[in-house]
C-alpha cells in the first residue's frame, strides 16, 4: 500500500510536468529542453519563500506558478519565438536555456542542497518549514500512509480539472486549440496566434513550477534536479498520446506505478530502466500513444 501511494506522488509530479509539456508542444509544436528548470526554479521558490519570507507552502503554490510562468513568458517573447519553424535551433537555444538557468542557481546558491524533511521523506540537509498537519500520517489497511504524499496527489488531481476547464469551457480554451489545429486558418479568423503562444508557453512553465514546489517534499533540491524530469515528461507525453489530456493522465499514472514498485523490490536504477521498457513496449503497439486525437 505504501509503495501504491508513493507511486501516486511520483505520477502526481510526472503528470503535472508532462501537461505542461504537452500544452507547449501540442501548441507551438515546440520541444523545450528548458522545461525541466522551471522545476527547478519552483522549488528554489520554495526554499526561499518558506525559509526567508515565512510564506507557508500551500501559498508557494501560486507564488512559484507566476514566478516560472513570468519565466516561461520571458523565454518565449525572448527567444522562442524567433524560431518557429526551425526545430533543431529551438532545441539547441532551450537546452541553452537550461544549462544558464543552471549555472546562475549555481552561482546565486553555490553547491548547497535544500530539502524539506517530512517523515524521513525528504533531506535533512537544510529542512524547509511545512504546516503540522502535512507533516503527519494516516493509517489505511495497516499501512502508514504520509499526508504529503495525499496531498501531492489531490493537487495533481485539482491542476487537472482546472486545465481542463480552461481548454475546453473557456474563450482562450477555444483559440488555443484552434491553433494547435490549423493555425493559419485561426489567424485568418481573427485569433492573434502569437499571443495564445505566449499564454500557452507561460501557463506550461507555471504547471512545472507548481510541481516544483510539490517536489521539494521528497526530492532534494539542486541546479540540476530538473533534468530527469523533462525526460520522464517526454515519456509521458509520447505514451499517453501527444495532445491528449486523458493520455497524458493515463500514461504517468502507469509509469510512476512501475517505477515506484520496481525501485521498491530492486532500486533506482532498476526502476528507471523497466520505465523505458514499458514505454517501448507501448509504443510498439500503440505507436501513436495510449490515446489518439481523432481528426475530422
Amino acid at each position: 500500500m505504501e509503495t501504491f501511494v508513493i507511486g501516486l506522488s511520483i505520477a502526481s509530479i510526472l503528470f503535472m510536468v508532462a501537461l505542461g509539456l504537452a500544452i507547449i508542444y501540442g501548441t507551438m509544436s515546440v520541444i523545450n529542453l528548458a522545461h525541466g528548470e522551471m522545476v527547478m526554479i519552483g522549488a528554489y521558490t520554495t526554499v526561499l519563500a518558506t525559509k526567508h519570507l515565512g510564506i507557508n507552502i500551500y501559498l508557494c503554490l501560486p507564488l512559484a506558478f507566476l514566478v516560472t510562468a513570468t519565466f516561461g513568458l520571458i523565454i518565449e517573447r525572448t527567444v522562442v519565438r524567433r524560431l518557429y519553424g526551425r526545430l533543431l535551433d529551438t532545441l539547441l537555444a532551450t537546452w541553452g536555456i537550461a544549462l544558464i538557468l543552471q549555472q546562475l542557481i549555481r552561482i546565486h546558491f553555490g553547491l548547497g542542497l535544500f530539502g524539506v524533511e517530512i517523515d524521513g521523506l525528504g533531506s535533512d540537509l537544510q529542512n524547509v518549514p511545512v504546516p503540522a498537519e502535512l507533516q503527519q500520517a494516516i493509517r489505511v489497511f495497516g499501512a502508514n500512509i504520509p499526508v504529503y504524499r495525499a496531498f501531492v496527489f489531490v493537487a495533481a488531481l485539482a491542476l487537472g480539472a482546472i486545465t481542463w476547464l480552461l481548454i475546453y469551457k473557456t474563450r482562450f480554451g477555444s483559440q488555443l486549440r484552434a491553433v494547435s489545429v490549423a493555425r493559419n486558418t485561426a489567424a485568418a479568423c481573427g485569433i492573434n496566434d502569437k499571443r495564445v503562444n505566449m499564454l500557452a508557453f507561460a501557463y506550461g512553465s507555471g504547471l512545472a513550477g507548481i510541481a516544483g514546489v510539490l517536489v521539494s517534499g521528497f526530492k532534494t533540491v539542486s541546479p540540476d534536479m530538473g533534468t530527469p524530469y523533462v525526460v520522464d515528461a517526454f515519456l509521458v507525453v509520447v505514451a499517453g498520446g501527444v495532445g491528449h489530456l486523458l493520455g497524458t493522465f493515463a500514461s504517468a499514472g502507469i509509469l510512476g506505478e512501475v517505477q515506484s514498485f520496481v525501485a521498491t523490490w530492486a532500486n533506482d536504477v532498476y526502476g528507471r530502466t523497466v520505465l523505458f521498457a514499458v514505454v517501448i513496449f507501448i509504443l510498439l503497439f500503440k505507436p501513436q500513444g495510449l490515446f489518439v486525437t481523432k481528426s475530422r
